[in-house]
């Protein structure tokens, strides 16, 4: 397979995972506000919902965009991080 080729199949590899996990992670979001609307949820939950989504997220992209998509894409189809709700955790002081 020629460079840009690999390179075109890397980007395609690391667009889909992202978009699967981002999709996941907005589908909590969805979740947590239709709870609110409904009255299951406080505008406080929601809101820490709405907090770990976006970390969670930047977390994601850091991921998908900060090393070459050939690296990436090696390490998707290898061992696919997993869990990026749990990243986007804030610490809790004890």
């Amino acid at each position: 397979m020629s460079g840009k080729a690999e390179r075109r199949d890397a980007l395609s590899v690391v667009a889909e995972y992202h978009e699967a996990e981002l999709g996941s992670l907005v589908a909590r979001v969805g979740e947590a506000l239709d709870g609110f609307r409904a009255g299951g949820l406080d505008a406080f939950e929601a809101d820490e919902v709405l907090f770990q989504y976006s970390r969670a997220a930047k977390e994601l992209w850091k991921f998908c965009n900060l090393h070459r998509p050939e690296t990436t894409a090696a390490l998707i189809r290898e061992r696919p991080p997993h869990d990026w709700w749990e990243r986007g955790a804030p610490n809790r002081r004890r």
